[in-house]
């Protein structure tokens, strides 16, 4: 059974208005309202996503951000990716 696209986005809209609203009144920098308020977001945005798909077959260009524990290797894999191009650059008359 499939959710009606306009129900999900409604729910979508108020999970945004949740996390502005626990935003607002965070009260420390790890604050969990905000936390809770952040996966409310993700979780309403994937069944908007997928409710939108099912109805129409459309989806947004919109992606959830995945935060991974390894994120720190993931910058120096990337600034390894980039250093060589930024070294020939520089070599290069």
């Amino acid at each position: 059974m499939s959710i009606d696209p306009r129900v999900a986005l409604q729910s979508l809209v108020t999970a945004l208005e949740e996390h502005l609203a626990a935003s607002a009144s965070r009260r420390r920098e790890d604050d969990p309202a905000v936390e809770a308020a952040y996966l409310g977001i993700a979780d309403a945005f994937e069944v908007y996503e997928e409710a939108l798909y099912d109805s129409f077959g459309e989806v947004t260009p919109l992606e959830i951000y995945e935060e991974s524990d390894d994120e720190g290797e993931d910058d120096d894999n990337e600034d390894a990716d980039y250093a060589p191009d930024l070294v020939d650059a520089e070599v290069e008359p």
